[in-house]
């Protein structure tokens, strides 16, 4: 028994968006980064790709059904799938969440709290602006908001983010400052920055009691895989629609 985790990070309506333009992230903390072209999808797309999920009968799992299939044992529905959304920029409030809430689908965010804007910003297609804490407490329907750091969501090259630099216990500190938010409701449950790791950092998600992290590894999870690496598939700017439709009917 199987299931792919499929990985989004922002949405625009296709006349909104410029695949040539930078989208610098506006965040609350001091810090500065461009989102890539591959990490969006068109709202045009994103419908395209969730009726399909909703027409061909696929059931989106929630973590604790995640976690049973790990750590009790118990069989995953048919054709399931886990949809997870990174860093809670403004299209999870204006595209996502209508689109996931329509089809009855249910999804995880990983937030990175020290990004949270203290009040809600206008929407600004131009940039990733992030949202609110109450923005994501009005999505909790849909969303179960899960631990991306505090401050953490940093990275000094392609290959190395902060976390793989810092010590474990400054780490550790992260990761308790970001579950200290009420809006994290899965304590235990981690995706790592950029999909940047090493193995000291597995060690102290272990030390920190977390039971499941997700990485960018590409491919499906089974339950031989190790809970605190499991895989997620990108589904990329202009993907097209057979190519969605291989991926999730993958083995």
């Amino acid at each position: 028994m199987t299931f792919r985790t499929l990985m989004y990070h922002e949405v625009r309506k296709e006349n909104e968006f410029n695949p040539a333009h930078k989208s610098h992230i506006d965040v609350k903390q001091n810090y500065d980064d461009i989102l890539p072209s591959p990490l969006f999808v068109t709202l045009e797309q994103f419908n395209q790709q969730m009726q399909y999920l909703y027409e061909a009968g696929f059931h989106t799992l929630t973590i604790d059904e995640v976690k049973a299939f790990y750590f009790e044992g118990k069989p995953l529905p048919e054709k399931s799938i886990l949809l997870t959304f990174d860093d809670c920029f403004q299209s999870l409030k204006h595209y996502t969440y209508p689109v996931l809430k329509k089809y009855g689908f249910k999804a995880l965010s990983f937030v990175v709290t020290g990004w949270l804007h203290s009040e809600t910003l206008p929407f600004n297609p131009d940039k990733s602006v992030c949202l609110a804490e109450k923005d994501l407490s009005e999505m909790s329907d849909v969303f179960t908001f899960c631990n991306h750091t505090h401050h953490f969501h940093q990275r000094s090259s392609e290959t190395t983010s902060m976390l793989m630099t810092e010590s474990a216990d400054a780490f550790l500190y992260d990761l308790a400052t970001c579950n200290n938010y009420a809006i994290v409701s899965e304590k235990d449950v981690f995706a790592f920055p950029f999909g940047l790791f090493n193995d000291d950092n597995v060690e102290t998600l272990k030390k920190a009691d977390f039971n499941l992290s997700f990485t960018t590894e590409p491919g499906v999870n089974t339950k031989e895989t190790e809970p605190l690496k499991l895989r997620r598939d990108v589904v990329p700017y202009m993907m097209p629609f057979e190519g969605f439709k291989q991926l999730v009917s993958e083995d």
